[in-house]
């Protein structure tokens, strides 16, 4: 087993212990900047060795339960850069829990590393291994802060946490009983070797995969397994909120392609099924979601239940490909073209509140009134990184949309591209709301915003993101369709 494949992994638990052991003996002057820059040049350590891997053909790890394919590295790359700015933008931030600086830098990194490990994931068991390892480190983040309300969304995200994975294991149980395999690609040989023409030759089988997709709709968090994500997110460190509302998302979608586009793709009277489950989820979704943002004064929350609409919009993708089984890239590809501009435009959007609430101690939207004049760069980053997830253009959410819902219409979802467009139209609102405060309210105190660079500097890293793939996205479309080679059949 050549061990060099796994070695961005093996990089972020080496740092994830070294800033634990550094936390120990580096003077309280200068921990901070120590503590991040070593937590950054793990990522960054980790992110070439992960480029470098890129495009050649490897064997999986460990007796077939890791892939080293593109689609792993592609989210690995992904994994690795929102982990590198979510730590920039703490720079300020981590004051509020100055303590335990080296606890909250190690658990990033951990949960990182779990998250590779999920994108990964070609087996039952490795995939739960990982899911677990960032799992518990959210936990752990989500509380961080020990006030009432980041202990109260702590634990309820735990207990919430803890009943998903409890499905989830029960849905992988029923998939072993009637496959006898946990490898993925076992799974796939299964069904062309045992004959089933329709759902109810095997009831265990369905229910396995509805229960696959109920606890990993917690994961991702779509209607009806949101219920956490309004408390967790206004309660969380904002810091956590950006990670979990990008990271988090990510690997669950990264395991639900790796596990319904590889193990449950055919027959194609399988793949129906749980392409209606996902259609239906993407419309309830969307619409609850954009709805209930709507009447929102806190921003973190609006956040989280716009994050509930933006999850509904990349299932579109997940039921394209289940109902209509394309056979070329597009589909997949522009999930991950979808995931990719997501994540940059949430983590511009949740850096610039960083910065704001960090100085005027408050998430309302109300007290946003009036940043034109005291941080008018902030306001226009957080003005691009809205539009951007209304889908307008010059964005890069537009693209974003445009491939998902041109792919669900060209193959016969025109229904369901219609409901995401007028709920697009309905999200202007609350996110041009935010806009409209900021420029044209006014200011409660003229006095500006400060940051220091490390935050600003990861802001305009998203920002260019934004503007780069709304204006020429060929290149990480291109990299997406690499990604996505493994679902052609």
């Amino acid at each position: 087993m050549n061990l060099t494949l796994f070695i961005p992994e093996i990089t972020l638990a080496v740092t994830a212990v070294l800033v634990i052991l550094l936390d120990l003996f580096v003077r309280q002057s200068y921990r901070s900047y120590v503590l991040r820059s070593v937590s950054l040049a793990g990522l960054i350590v980790a992110g070439v060795f992960s480029v470098a891997m890129w495009g050649d053909s490897h064997p999986a790890l460990f007796n077939n339960m890791l892939a080293v394919d593109n689609f792993a590295i592609f989210f690995k790359l992904l994994f690795a850069g929102t982990a590198f700015l979510v730590i920039l933008a703490s720079a300020d931030y981590i004051r509020k829990f100055a303590r335990f600086q080296g606890e909250y830098y190690a658990l990033i990194l951990i949960s990182t590393l779990g998250m590779m490990l999920m994108a990964a994931a070609t087996d039952l068991i490795s995939l739960f291994v990982s899911l677990e390892l960032t799992s518990i480190s959210l936990y752990v983040l989500v509380g961080f802060l020990k006030d009432r309300k980041s202990t109260e969304s702590a634990l309820k995200y735990l207990l919430l946490g803890a009943i998903a994975s409890a499905v989830l294991l029960y849905g992988m149980t029923l998939i072993f009983g009637v496959t006898g395999q946990t490898q993925l690609a076992a799974i796939a040989r299964s069904f062309h070797e045992t004959f089933f023409s329709a759902p109810l030759d095997n009831p265990a089988l369905i229910m396995g995969i509805v229960l696959l997709i109920a606890g990993f709709g917690f994961k991702i968090a779509s209607v009806p397994f949101q219920m956490w994500v309004p408390d967790v997110y206004e309660g969380a460190p904002t810091t956590i909120t950006a990670y979990l509302s990008v990271a988090s998302k990510a690997a669950g979608f990264a395991i639900i392609m790796r596990i319904f586009f590889s193990a449950f793709s055919t027959p194609f009277w399988l793949s129906h099924q749980w392409g209606i489950i996902f259609a239906v989820l993407s419309v309830i979704s969307i619409t609850i979601g954009n709805i209930v943002a709507i009447p929102q004064t806190n921003i973190k929350r609006m956040l989280g239940y716009s994050s509930i609409a933006q999850a509904g919009y990349l299932m579109v993708g997940l039921a394209t490909f289940g109902l209509a089984m394309p056979s070329n890239l597009f589909g997949e590809s522009g999930v991950l073209f979808f995931l990719a501009s997501y994540a940059l435009t949430n983590l511009g959007a949740f850096i610039a509140i960083i910065v704001i609430s960090n100085k005027i101690d408050s998430d309302m939207i109300a007290d946003y009134a009036g940043m034109r004049k005291r941080a008018p760069l902030l306001a226009l980053a957080l003005t691009l990184c809205l539009i951007s997830l209304i889908g307008m253009p010059p964005a890069a959410g537009f693209m974003a949309k445009f491939y998902i819902f041109s792919l669900a219409a060209k193959n016969g979802l025109l229904w369901l591209v219609i409901v995401a467009a007028v709920n697009s139209v309905i999200s202007a609102y609350y996110y041009l709301r935010v806009v409209k405060v900021m420029w044209f309210g006014e200011a409660a105190s003229p006095e500006k915003v400060p940051s220091s660079a490390a935050p600003r500097f990861a802001l305009f890293l998203c920002c260019l993101g934004v503007l780069l793939l709304g204006i020429i996205p060929g290149l990480v479309m291109k990299l997406a369709e690499l990604a996505s080679n493994m679902f052609t059949f």
